[in-house]
């Protein structure tokens, strides 16, 4: 699906740097090179193989006047990003020299690409599935190691040959009992059912298992959103600069020095962990602080674990007992700090007020329990599980939701089997699993949706 316009974008990060990119993908991208490069000794962009560079200089045709010294990539088609001839200029890294050869590059005859075109017309070019497209921006935005890898994995192929092999074999059992339905003998229409009964439950089961690493996947690609709380002067900040491994946050004895929420990103054995420090929650007259307050208490709803700090050296407190009420059906750690002190807090009334809360005795001063707190961490990320290492993940609403979808096309065709409905209402329901697995790796993805998903995209990539 070649298109008949050409694209042209910047496609290195905006600002100042040593190497720029200017990059061109359709059927003019070497003519409108040719236009403007002049390489050493006279050779043009035509002039040059697939694969291989050139040195010259971008000349502005108005005014025969040089705009920058470049490196000149040609990749001919089809053996190119998009399977279509594509050209990227590399120039100096700051504003001028990009802005001006890219609108040198659209006055002789290229358009500016929309987000993520590029990536799209490797997808409608057969060169990515849909899940290896959705893995490009997950490779750009990934925050760890354990996220790179499973976008590597993913974009690999890993995701799609899982999805792939499921359609597979639906296909198999619509074509045995469409040929069941050609030649309805009742004991091979029943033969047929029973045989497809046996496959659907082992299908359901690999869909489960795929769905059971959307958790890990999204909070790999997302990051694990973490809400540090508690009353002032608990420990807050010292925990936040002890996770970052780094001073970030303004830690003093005086109650409320943090009055508005905190965010940064924290690795932890490899899982992105988005932490947010909040305001000392506490009655206070101070305006500014009692809105840090506020937005505290809202964070908690929303937050993907919530690490609750208590002071070991100090009694419970109202200020306490409040968030506690909070807690209750929210995924939270219990931090007690200052364990390094006299324990003076009563942890008997914080147990039976969150009994099923895990509890961890900790002294960031001393250094003690940080270990164990990454390692709770962990297992919460990865849902207790030997870590996978690459690939196979379903890391976002999307495919999770029409993998779930899928599943219950299975477990209707399954009831359609126990009440001995005939093959063509089984076979209903096997297509609809087919094609909502097939929206995954966008085989039978709707126009409008594939525009969606390429609008997250940057321009350029």
């Amino acid at each position: 699906m070649i298109q008949e316009d050409t694209i042209s974008a910047v496609a290195t990060a905006l600002g100042e740097g040593g190497i720029g990119i200017i990059r061109l993908s359709g059927v003019k991208a070497i003519t409108i090179a040719t236009g403007l490069f002049r390489g050493i000794k006279g050779k043009t962009a035509a002039d040059v193989s697939s694969h291989q560079a050139a040195y010259g200089h971008i000349i502005d045709p108005a005014s025969n006047r040089v705009v920058d010294e470049v490196l000149l990539l040609v990749m001919r088609s089809p053996r190119s990003y998009t399977r279509e001839d594509v050209v990227e200029i590399h120039c100096h890294g700051g504003p001028a020299p990009l802005r001006k050869i890219l609108e040198l590059t659209l006055a002789a005859g290229a358009r500016l690409a929309e987000p993520g075109e590029f990536t799209k017309r490797a997808f409608l070019n057969g060169r990515l599935d849909l899940t290896q497209a959705e893995a490009v921006i997950d490779v750009i935005r990934a925050k760890t190691d354990a996220s790179l890898r499973m976008a590597v994995g993913n974009l690999s192929g890993r995701l799609a040959d899982k999805i792939r092999l499921l359609r597979k074999d639906i296909l198999e059992m619509i074509a045995h009992l469409e040929a069941a339905i050609d030649f309805p003998e009742e004991d091979i229409e029943q033969l047929a059912a029973q045989e497809a009964g046996n496959r659907i439950r082992n299908l359901c089961l690999a869909i489960e298992e795929l769905l059971a690493t959307a958790h890990t996947g999204r909070i790999l690609r997302e990051g694990l959103e973490t809400v540090i709380i508690g009353k002032p002067n608990v420990g807050k900040s010292s925990l936040l600069n002890a996770l970052l491994k780094e001073t970030r946050a303004i830690v003093t004895d005086v109650p409320g020095t943090t009055r508005d929420s905190i965010e940064e990103y924290a690795n932890i054995g490899g899982v992105p962990l988005k932490i947010i420090d909040t305001a000392g929650i506490r009655e206070t007259t101070d305006v500014v602080e009692k809105i840090g307050v506020e937005k505290a208490k809202e964070f908690i709803p929303r937050a993907d674990l919530i690490l609750f700090m208590l002071d070991s050296s100090a009694p419970l407190t109202v200020e306490d007992q409040a968030v506690l009420e909070l807690l209750t059906d929210r995924q939270t750690l219990i931090l007690v700090n200052k364990s390094d002190l006299s324990p003076v807090l009563d942890l008997a009334r914080v147990t039976q007020r969150l009994p099923d809360k895990k509890i961890l005795n900790i002294s960031i001063l001393e250094g003690t329990g940080m270990q164990e707190l990454e390692q709770c961490i962990i297992d919460m990320a990865y849902g207790g599980k030997v870590q996978v290492p690459e690939g196979g993940f379903v890391n976002n609403v999307r495919q999770a939701g029409l993998l779930d979808q899928a599943r219950q096309s299975l477990q209707e065709a399954l009831s359609a089997i126990a009440a001995g409905m005939p093959p063509d209402c089984i076979v209903v329901d096997l297509r609809s699993a087919w094609d909502k697995l097939g929206e995954i790796t966008g085989d039978t993805l709707g126009e409008d949706i594939i525009d969606q998903i390429f609008t997250q995209f940057c321009i350029g990539k």
